[in-house]
């Protein structure tokens, strides 16, 4: 059987998405998936999204990570989902979706995708660490020197200090007042990848949680760009957070599985 898949990228985060309207897609599949993100044998991605119908919202959006398993809430690939439905008119510019995490809601201007993450009601700080779930779990943890740093080893060592299930690992370093430099360590890819949304997010609420900055808009600069992450503090939690930056189509091709 051929499927028809479209290439899909934000800020270096890049995504195999499947119109999967007709559910013909075999999605328990995982050795199918982890062979199709697979960047020598496959078409290669950090993660494969399917486009699902859904009876109460424009459309939902299941993920799975590069390694073929389902995963939890991903940022960038939220963002190239609104970006890959308006190339298929199935919105226009604003889309409201269901994902593992629950609703959403996006709007979408030329190709820059502003998304709405989960509210974070709780940020564990730590001596050396904050940890938070922004619709995946992530540790964030200030470095010096972040060029330099050996990010996929001692990414790979703290992810695995949080068990089987692991943690989405990032290190951090200070630019100004209200922008910071990122490099994750993601789970499920178990790499470095060029950005993370969710870890962007935890990022951004982590450094104003711990007074780094006073902004309630921080710019992150990641490896594959610019990402920028807006919220509002109510009560000692993190509401109307929103993701934004550029959600870019790179190709469409067919595919014998």
């Amino acid at each position: 059987m051929d499927i028809t898949f479209h290439k899909y990228e934000g800020t270096g985060n890049d995504f195999i998405m499947i119109d999967n309207r007709n559910d013909a897609f075999p999605k328990n599949n995982s050795n199918l998936i982890h062979k199709l993100c697979d960047r020598h044998f496959g078409i290669g991605a950090d993660g494969l999204i399917l486009l699902e119908n859904d009876s109460e919202t424009d459309f939902k959006m299941m993920y799975f990570n590069a390694d073929g398993k389902e995963g939890t809430m991903c940022g960038n690939g939220g963002r190239c989902i609104v970006a890959f439905t308006k190339k298929l008119k199935v919105i226009s510019n604003k889309a409201t979706f269901n994902a593992v995490d629950g609703l959403h809601h996006a709007t979408i201007e030329n190709n820059l995708v502003s998304l709405q993450m989960i509210d974070v009601n709780k940020v564990d700080i730590h001596d050396n660490f904050v940890f938070a779930n922004t619709g995946s779990p992530h540790h964030v943890q200030l470095v010096k020197n972040i060029e330099n740093y050996d990010v996929v080893f001692n990414g790979r060592k703290l992810r695995n200090e949080y068990g089987d299930e692991g943690s989405n690992i990032n290190f951090v370093e200070q630019l100004t007042e209200s922008t910071f430099k990122v490099r994750t360590y993601e789970r499920g890819v178990e790499n470095e990848t060029l950005a993370c949304g969710t870890g962007a997010t935890a990022v951004a609420v982590a450094m104003h949680k711990t007074n780094q900055t006073k902004s309630n808009q921080i710019t992150l600069s990641v490896l594959g760009g610019e990402l920028e992450v807006s919220f509002s503090v109510e009560n000692k939690q993190y509401k109307n957070v929103f993701l934004k930056g550029p959600a870019t189509f790179v190709f469409k091709g067919k595919i014998a599985i």
